[in-house]
């Protein structure tokens, strides 16, 4: 801008590649920027940058400030985070740019990156952060009467957790909410006796008990409930528990069921 009208623009594109570790506090990121279009009197903008974090993360931005916009070039940042015991920080990174000629304004722009978080949640694990508006994903194909179940209700148009275009699920941490969805939808049943010749005598309930979709939430057309056995239930909370601790599934956290 000069005498408060515009002059020229530069333009040019920014790609992040952020990377979190599951295993640690620490994380990087890499951003590229592309060459820049001058048009009208905008040649010779400096630039400069700054990247900050919410909370207990720390970021620390790697730019090469006053960098004159023309050609591509490249900038870092390296991530690192004290959320304490039992402890979660959401957080964002914020990055603020501007633009300097002399003789001209000073111009200015900010945005913000994908949404995540650190956290110290779970025992004899230690902290780490995730995308958590990233849904992962657990597997029940294993499970041969839950995953008959499960596939029985999305052909019949229950879509809630499906990774092929169906709504996510979203986790509960409430053990009491999860144990009264259980009840709501399995505590009147019991198995026929087909089911109990096979030993298929636990109910398991779909969506997850604990979930935000689960018990009675959702209509029963979006819902179902599975006779299975004793020994295939308990590798079911197996490998639900596994998941959650692997990618870090925290209350209100969004995943998928593959089926």
């Amino acid at each position: 801008m000069k005498n408060g009208k515009p002059v020229g623009t530069a333009t040019f594109t920014a790609y992040h590649t952020m990377q979190l570790n599951q295993l640690s506090r620490t994380g990087s990121e890499s951003i590229q920027y592309s060459k820049a279009t001058i048009e009208g009197d905008a040649k010779g903008i400096e630039v400069s940058a700054t990247a900050t974090a919410v909370g207990t993360a720390k970021a620390s931005m790697n730019f090469p400030q006053g960098h004159v916009i023309d050609g591509p070039f490249t900038a870092g940042v390296t991530y690192s985070d004290s959320v304490g015991p039992g402890k979660v920080n959401p957080s964002r990174t914020t990055y603020r740019y501007t633009f300097n000629k002399p003789g001209y304004a000073t111009g200015a722009d900010v945005y913000e990156s994908a949404y995540y978080g650190c956290d110290d949640t779970f025992k004899r694990m230690s902290a780490s952060c995730v995308f958590r508006d990233a849904p992962g994903a657990v597997s029940m194909v294993d499970l041969p009467y839950i995953s008959a179940g499960i596939r029985a209700l999305r052909a019949s148009g229950g879509h809630y957790g499906d990774p092929n275009g169906g709504p996510v699920l979203h986790a509960l941490a409430d053990s009491k909410q999860a144990s009264k969805n259980r009840d709501a939808v399995c505590g009147k049943t019991a198995p026929t006796p087909a089911e109990k010749a096979q030993g298929r005598t636990w109910c398991d309930e779909y969506p997850f008990a604990a979930t935000y979709e689960g018990g009675t939430s959702l209509p029963a057309s979006q819902r179902e409930i599975t006779y299975t056995t004793p020994n295939e239930q308990q590798r079911q909370g197996g490998l639900i528990t596994a998941f959650k601790r692997k990618y870090r599934i925290l209350d209100h956290d969004p995943f998928y069921v593959i089926a």
